[in-house]
């Protein structure tokens, strides 16, 4: 009966008895009659029309084709701009809505002596505060304000809106539009496509109407597409699929939920997130395999789809999580680690990037162990040694590497090769090889030996002398670490005596300035008083030297050369 109907409207149409050409309720064949009673040059009447047809389906852009005509044929020209806008926001490439706007146009321009020239359809849209308050409350444009691409396209268009014109073919400006124009956005193509459309009137016939009245002719009127219903019913009822999918995952009912990800994937293939969903399911049931095939599917598929990044990113991380697991047993992390960093290349996730680092560490970590052997760092150690007899020093610091990398735990090694150090004149890496051997090691009284050798070298005098009597508390009958103590002294001694030369102090105190401990004591205002006090209250600088902690400071300025005691 609606194709019987359907039938009668086309071919009173097509015979200009447009009022006959009135079929059943449905907003394809109201936006028909709205484009009947415009031939007809009753535009109240299509106006009414075409609101019933924006009213039951306002996601479909024809609909404020007709209602743009309609109000356009009543001389509301501001009425008709804004449902054309609607319209190109839904479908932006739509010929006919761009043809009504720029009619629209100029027929204000010709109505107000041509203001407005040049605007751009959604100018007024990007303008004014609220329009970071509706991107920040809605939770799809919400994440997009943390791209600063994004943030920056917006701005752009603020400061010259018809720029616009280059950010369409951007998904992210496809949401931005629906949210300020508050309609739902379609995807290319629209939401409707007709089987036929009714012709066009004759141009004889049309001519007439153009001189009358500057209204466009009305489009071709469409029929109800079948096909496309059905598809939004199936992509419906793959929806509900995933969400049972996600219910039954959220149970642990893995097998129940791969059957709803595999329904859901039947009806609707358009939608990558049921594969990533069903791959976390099989990441979770330990079928690392299938979990890496979907993943793989999904990222083919979403650049076919051109998905969001995002859920590109996140199949990419999910397919490096299974890598992961097949590392434990296969101790390749290699694959899982380039995986990662191809889904911080669409997205730069701190989760992914923190899962990046831990691939990397135990990557690391089991280099570390495979190459592992005590008796070949033994074998090292003793090849280093032979070579450090011969002052053949950095042939020595070869080996001792070498056997540090098979035994990392061994503050005989570190010692060694701080005295390799000390003997090239590498002080700061002998500093800290003797370091990490007191670390390693603290009842090993070597480290002591090297570290305060170390220090005495870079005539840091006070911190040697720490570092042996800490020594001699372990060992105090070790003739090193005595010595040690000795010379320390007597370069102290000097330094108070006044015995350096210029050079000599000058050098001390340009060291000594680089300590962090000697510039925090400078910088202190209470040290700084003090030492005022010292030039100009000989009394008052007594009384300081009673504060341990102000004596100790002091100590340690005039073993520096800071200060001199006279």
């Amino acid at each position: 009966m609606a194709d019987e109907a359907k039938a009668k409207g086309n071919a009173a149409f097509s015979a200009g008895n447009f009022s006959d050409a009135i079929p059943p309720s449905n907003h394809v064949l109201y936006s028909n009659r709205s484009a009947a009673y415009a031939s007809l040059g009753q535009f109240s009447n299509a106006l009414s029309d075409a609101e019933k047809t924006v009213e039951l389906n306002p996601n479909w852009a024809k609909g404020y084709s007709r209602l743009g005509a309609a109000h356009l044929g009543l001389n509301n020209v501001d009425d008709a701009i804004r449902a054309y806008e609607k319209g190109l926001a839904i479908d932006p490439n739509n010929d006919a809505l761009k043809s009504g706007l720029a009619d629209a146009r100029a027929k204000m321009r010709s109505s107000n002596g041509g203001a407005g020239a040049g605007a751009s359809p959604f100018g007024k849209i990007f303008q004014g505060p609220e329009l970071w308050a509706k991107l920040t409350a809605d939770p799809t444009t919400r994440g997009y304000l943390q791209q600063p691409d994004f943030v920056r396209m917006i701005q752009d268009i603020q400061k010259n809106p018809s720029n616009i014109n280059m950010y369409l073919s951007d998904q992210r400006m496809m949401s931005v539009l629906g949210v300020l124009l508050n309609v739902k956005m379609s995807g290319a193509g629209g939401d409707e496509e007709m089987e036929r459309d009714f012709p066009a009137p004759s141009k004889k016939e049309a001519e007439p109407e153009k001189k009358k009245a500057p209204e466009p002719e009305p489009e071709p009127m469409e029929e109800v597409n079948e096909e496309e219903r059905a598809v939004k019913e199936r992509k419906a009822e793959a929806q509900k699929e995933k969400e049972a999918g996600n219910a039954a995952y959220k149970k642990k009912d893995f097998d129940k939920a791969i059957e709803h990800y595999s329904k859901a994937l039947e009806l609707d293939d358009e939608d990558i997130s049921f594969l990533t969903n069903r791959a976390a399911v099989y990441l979770e049931m330990g079928k690392y395999e299938d979990c890496i095939k979907d993943c793989d599917k999904a990222v083919e598929r979403g650049r076919e789809l051109r998905s969001d990044f995002k859920m590109i990113a996140r199949a990419l991380t999910r397919k490096g999580n299974a890598l992961v697991k097949l590392a434990k047993c296969s101790k390749d992390y290699e694959p899982a680690i380039e995986t990662y960093q191809k889904a911080l290349t669409e997205h730069r996730n701190p989760e992914t990037l923190k899962k990046l680092n831990e691939a990397e560490r135990a990557k690391k970590e089991l280099e570390q162990q495979e190459y592992f052997d005590p008796k070949l760092a033994d074998e090292e150690r003793e090849k280093g040694n032979e070579f450090f007899k011969q002052q053949k020093y950095p042939e020595a610091v070869k080996h001792y590497t070498e056997a540090l990398k098979r035994n990392p735990q061994d503050p005989r090694v570190y010692s060694n090769r701080a005295a390799c150090y000390t003997k090239l004149g590498a002080l700061p890496e002998g500093l800290k090889d003797a370091e990490k051997c007191i670390e390693l090691d603290p009842t090993f009284t070597k480290g002591y030996t090297r570290k305060g050798a170390v220090q005495f070298f870079m005539k840091e005098y006070d911190k040697a002398l720490e570092t042996y009597q800490a020594g001699l508390k372990l060992d105090p009958n070790n003739q090193e670490l005595l010595d040690g103590v000795r010379r320390c002294v007597e370069q102290i001694n000097r330094t108070n005596r006044g015995d350096l030369s210029p050079e000599e102090l000058k050098e001390r105190q340009a060291k000594a300035m680089q300590d962090p401990e000697i510039q925090n004591i400078l910088s202190d205002p209470i040290m700084r008083q003090v030492l005022v006090d010292f030039q100009e209250n000989p009394k008052a600088a007594q009384d300081h030297l009673k504060n341990p902690q102000v004596l100790h400071k002091i100590q340690k300025l005039v073993s520096a050369g800071i200060v001199q005691m006279r």
